[in-house]
């Protein structure tokens, strides 16, 4: 979980909203493995996240200096913009179930 959802969580919980909803601990109990790849000769890096049902979300990172590549965090800045992805298929997924 981020800073900024760590931040988001601890308002939520101050404020009492109690309805049904989506958590980051929700959110990571979908993801089953991830995957890194960089392509040969950029500073590009794709995280591939599976999920529970098998479906799969990318994210990327890249830099615009290849002097300030960094593999480490090129992976945690992709595998955040894949995570960024999972909100709103679990959001409509509970859309779904609330609507039932």
């Amino acid at each position: 979980m981020s800073k900024d959802e760590t931040a988001i969580e601890n308002e939520i919980k101050e404020k009492g909203l109690t309805a049904k909803r989506i958590t980051p601990e929700m959110l990571d109990a979908e993801i089953t493995s991830e995957q890194f790849h960089v392509f040969d000769g950029s500073c590009l890096t794709v995280c591939c996240l599976t999920l529970r049902n098998g479906f799969t979300v990318t994210g990327e990172s890249a830099c615009a200096s290849p002097e300030n590549f960094d593999a480490e965090l090129g992976q945690k800045i992709a595998k955040s913009n894949a995570r960024d992805k999972i909100w709103p298929l679990l959001g409509f997924r509970l859309r779904d179930e609330l609507a039932a």
